[in-house]
């Protein structure tokens, strides 16, 4: 499946159904900045992945789980970024956000598979 940008990810209130309600979506919203604009430039490039380019801001949408690489978002930011300079970057996420390691910073959509991941950590 390949990346879409720009698609309007929202609907309108009429038109949601309760099945609609429930999903394993997960997601970063960032202040449009150089930065925002280098990791949703290189998430686009993911299978699964939905970049969306509203005024000043940029989402960052996913089913199940989106995983970052610190070490690419630094290549394409042509400087180092870490997990906590990401974590400030993104101003707000929905879905349960997990520091791997330094490098690795994982968005989970379903709960249950957070859970199983911190059962074997």
């Amino acid at each position: 499946m390949s990346a879409k940008v720009n698609d309007n990810i929202f609907q309108s209130f009429k038109d949601l159904e309760f099945k609609d309600t429930i999903s394993h979506q997960c997601g970063v919203t960032m202040n449009d900045s150089v930065e925002a604009r280098a990791i949703a430039e290189l998430m686009a490039t993911k299978p699964g992945i939905r970049v969306t380019y509203l005024p000043a801001m940029i989402r960052i949408d996913g089913e199940g789980k989106i995983e970052f690489k610190m070490d690419e978002i630094s290549e394409a930011l042509g400087r180092e970024i870490t997990a906590q300079t990401f974590e400030i970057a993104t101003s707000t996420h929905y879905g349960r956000m997990v520091t791997i390691d330094e490098n690795t910073v994982v968005l989970f959509g379903n709960m249950d598979e957070v859970m199983a991941f911190v059962a074997h950590a």
